[in-house]
């Protein structure tokens, strides 16, 4: 257990940077996609090594697909909701909007179940963004919520593709699908500017690429030493997180309320996996 919670911790505070570092660049579209590719870049070869150490691993390559696809409306609008809002509101915003929604997707569409405890979690999350959300403009607001529902989005695609395939490898199949379809599309659009922003950014985007890569591989390792319910508590642990970093390092201001709201939130969401 104790493994688990280290690893679910590190996997939080990688998250969390990796989105400081999107926050920070001036062409957030373009700093996305470059992570996305070098992650995806990086997950292909852990692939092609496991294929020729073990035999290829159990991959639902459809379910991986589509969820990268919707990984283009996610830049965008990731994106734009850093140009419009603080970090320390719109990073809790997305996340704990983003499982709310997952949640309530996978009731309606992959029929999971949800008990009484864990709704008691999801007006809990409920409140926490109406607390955070009062402080800012709905202009911003708006614009995290809508990356939230991305979120939710490519969550039900992910969950029926992890019951296909083997967790590890859909995840890193997920990152090379995501990385090739983002590509594309940031080819078709903004050729010009994708060797100069890697030449340029190229330490950056590694880094934010081996943070989300490794986070995310954290994250399965834990779930091999813990309940699933408590690694991912632990993991949206990140929202308050931000909510520090957007005080502390981005000097943003609200930070009582902007603290306060997200650990209202991060509390919801650990009542909403246990109840599960």
């Amino acid at each position: 257990m104790l493994l688990a919670t280290v690893l679910a911790l590190v996997a939080a505070v990688l998250h969390a940077s990796w989105n400081i570092s999107v926050k920070q660049s001036g062409d957030k579209r373009i700093a996305l996609w470059g992570q996305f590719a070098i992650g995806g870049a990086l997950s292909g070869v852990v692939i092609l090594a496991w294929t020729l150490i073990s035999g290829p691993p159990s991959i639902a390559w459809g379910w991986a697909a589509v969820s990268g696809a919707t990984h283009v409306p996610y830049i965008l609008l990731l994106s734009r909701a850093y140009d419009r809002g603080d970090f320390s509101m719109s990073y809790p915003i997305v996340r704990g909007g983003g499982a709310l929604a997952a949640a309530l997707g996978g009731v309606l569409i992959l029929d999971d179940t949800i008990s009484f405890i864990s709704a008691f979690g999801i007006l809990l999350v409920v409140a926490g963004l109406l607390v955070l959300a009062t402080s800012g403009s709905w202009h911003v607001v708006g614009a995290a919520l809508s990356v939230a529902s991305s979120i939710a989005v490519y969550s039900i695609v992910d969950g029926h593709g992890t019951r296909q395939s083997n967790a590890i490898g859909y995840a890193l199949a997920l990152n090379v699908c995501a990385a090739a379809i983002t590509t594309l599309w940031v080819a078709n659009t903004r050729r010009a500017e994708m060797m100069p922003a890697i030449k340029n950014n190229w330490k950056r985007f590694g880094l934010a690429g081996i943070a989300s890569t490794a986070g995310y591989a954290l994250i399965m390792i834990a779930y091999q030493h813990a309940p699933v319910g408590y690694v991912a508590a632990l993991r949206e642990s990140s929202v308050v997180l931000a909510a520090f970093a957007g005080w502390k390092m981005l000097d943003e201001g609200d930070h009582r309320r902007r603290i306060t709201s997200a650990a209202i939130v991060l509390v919801g969401l650990v009542v909403l996996v246990a109840g599960g």
